[in-house]
């Protein structure tokens, strides 16, 4: 954890020689004049901040501080969740989890580690979810399977979750409140008012939560879309009200710290998706793009409606939300217009748009099964006009590339990446961060939801607007920030990290497996088998050699004979003393061999001896 740099004032006259003093002026001892709403603007200086409002000293001294605990989101993008204390109580905000990076070999998904949340299980008294994306839900079938607590969130978001714990047999598990932007209610001894942000899914919310110790604000992801597509624009006026009362911290999207300006506006995509539905005229259009970005897909059926095409989708999670969004009203389809995906054949081409999954070049999605012509319903050819409407998330761009050049290499038409605007972020810009933070007027500012670059940029900016470098905190999985309205202190660390869910384990999976697997991976491995007499020591069968990703057994004989003798002899030289210590064979046996395999090869394959004793 770390307070951004200090920073030598321009002012400052350190090494400078002595001032004269100078007369001093009669009119000096006068009181300022104007409102006290004037003198306070004349007092905060030019550097285009402001003047916090005051509070009670007594009661402000008095009162109990608040515990910030990160377990996921710092440092990394997704995997998303912060505990808050107050008065013996806490609450959970947000519950998400990350995809596997290419060095994750054969992982399926990481989540935070729930250790400090089991560890106080007493005191929590819910779960505040700000919106239904994977980077925020993702982890809350594993957190409930362990624990049994209430989950406040909008329609949709719970509409998301009931599916998501129906997928592990978790239906009825806790109790799912459905909460609406504006309307304040209580867990525990937290008031709480959901405050509605523009985001790439709609019923996206940031949290005000007010404790004894004041309010403290999670934006959750957001922007600021003046044209936003369901017409209802980021509650500005409720973060202002907030910030004329005082907020005591500002938790705020880090996600696009780096760039200046403001982020572009859904509506942009339309008009790009639009020229593309006439470039496509005679053609069958397949778009890709985000299962859960419901307001693109919405775009996307409006488009096929007024271009007289029939929709349908592929992708099992793309089917699912869909569903579910039209029953909660938060998606609409002209009568006549969906089909199912078995007759998308039984129209012409320039009558159809599918849309699928797969933007991200997921192995297993349906535009990956299209690429490689391994999909049952849809054969993808020269006819075929297919836009990704999304842009590759950090470390997916080979997997993308993969999928395009296959499309290609098929005869369709692709559009991706940044050849049109077919996208655009769901997270709010400099700019807006700048608006946020200016509304707000917090005491306190914590940078969330990013990696550290994202971070520290994201504090240099409110920095910029005069909060003391001394009052933000760009914090870690695990730190523990202690806030009251006198004092920002740091508390021991708590237990925070990194679970790898594979298959149906969870957790099984640690970095000692993963070494393994990454060498596996690079070098193969060499299985040494052999039956040794457990009495004298005499090798009766054996030793057999088996390589599995090493070398073309076939190809190299006099390498693998090679191989054979050195352990020979290995076997040999550790069995010499008659002490029988299987342990040390094993071990000469593998060194032995490494040596001889990587003189030959410059290899280092995972070498495994294997003893048998009769």
């Amino acid at each position: 954890m770390s307070n951004i740099e200090n920073k030598t004032s321009p002012n400052s006259t350190q090494g400078a020689a002595p001032r004269k003093p100078r007369p001093r002026n009669p009119q000096e001892n006068r009181k300022p004049q104007g409102t006290a709403k004037q003198q306070g603007a004349a007092r905060s200086g030019s550097r285009g901040y402001f003047k916090r409002p005051r509070k009670n000293t007594a009661a402000a001294d008095n009162a109990p501080p608040i515990h910030i605990y990160p377990l996921g989101g710092l440092g990394e993008v997704g995997k998303n969740m912060t505990v808050f204390e107050c008065n013996g109580e806490m609450i959970i905000v947000d519950c998400g989890c990350v995809f596997p990076d290419s060095e994750m070999y054969g992982i399926d998904l990481v989540i935070p580690d729930f250790t400090f949340v089991e560890q106080n299980i007493d005191k929590i008294r819910g779960i505040l979810i700000t919106h239904g994306h994977e980077d925020h839900i993702g982890s809350l079938p594993y957190l409930l399977r362990k624990v049994k607590l209430p989950v406040y969130a909008t329609r949709l978001a719970c509409g998301l979750i009931r599916n998501k714990l129906e997928e592990f047999g978790l239906s009825g598990v806790c109790k799912l409140t459905e909460i609406t932007a504006g309307q304040k209610f209580k867990v525990g001894g937290f008031s709480i008012e959901p405050i509605h942000v523009n985001h790439s899914i709609p019923g996206s919310v940031a949290f005000a939560i007010t404790c004894a110790a004041g309010t403290v604000i999670c934006t959750g992801d957001f922007k600021v879309d003046y044209t936003a597509l369901s017409g209802s624009v980021t509650d500005l006026s409720t973060f202002a009200s907030y910030g004329e009362k005082g907020v005591l911290a500002l938790l705020s999207d880090s996600t696009n710290a780096e760039r200046p300006g403001f982020t572009a506006t859904e509506r942009k995509v339309v008009d790009s998706l639009r020229d593309l539905f006439h470039r496509a005229r005679n053609k069958r259009i397949i778009i890709a793009t985000f299962a859960s970005n419901l307001n693109r897909v919405q775009q996307i059926i409006d488009l096929a409606v007024e271009d007289g095409r029939k929709v349908a989708f592929s992708g099992r999670s793309m089917v699912k939300n869909t569903a579910m969004a039209q029953e909660l009203g938060y998606m609409s389809i002209p009568e006549g217009t969906l089909i199912e995906l078995e007759q998308l054949n039984q129209y012409a081409p320039e009558q159809t748009v599918l849309i699928t999954t797969g933007s991200q070049g997921e192995p297993l999605s349906a535009l990956s099964r299209m690429a490689q012509s391994s999909h049952r319903n849809v054969k993808v050819g020269p006819g075929d006009f297919i836009i990704i409407s999304a842009n590759p998330i950090p470390g997916n761009e080979k997997s993308v590339t993969k999928i395009v050049n296959g499309l290609l290499l098929l005869g369709a038409e692709v559009i991706y990446e940044s050849m049109y605007d077919v996208h655009v972020s769901g997270h709010a810009c400099q700019e807006e961060q700048k608006l946020l933070l200016t509304l707000t007027k917090p005491k306190y500012f914590l940078p969330v939801h990013g990696e550290y670059k994202q971070l520290k940029r994201h504090a240099l900016t409110a920095a910029s607007l005069g909060i003391p470098e001394t009052n933000i905190v760009i914090a870690e999985n695990g730190s523990h920030v202690i806030l009251s309205q006198t004092e920002l202190r740091l508390g021991d660390p708590v237990t925070a990290g990194a679970v790898m869910v594979d298959g149906l384990g969870v957790g099984d999976v640690g970095n000692v497996v993963l070494r393994d697997r990454k060498h596996l991976s690079e070098d193969g491995l060499v299985i040494v088998v052999a039956t040794v007499d457990r009495s004298n020591g005499v090798v009766v069968a054996g030793p057999d050699l088996v390589s599995r990703g090493f070398v073309y057994v076939r190809e190299n004989e006099q390498l693998m004979d090679g191989a054979k003798e050195v352990v020979e002899m290995a076997f040999d030289r550790a069995l010499s003393d008659r002490r029988y210590d299987w342990n040390n064979v094993k071990t000469q046996v593998r060194e032995a061999l490494s040596a001889y395999i990587y003189r030959r090869t410059k290899r280092s394959p995972m070498i495994l001896p294997i003893l048998m004793e009769i």
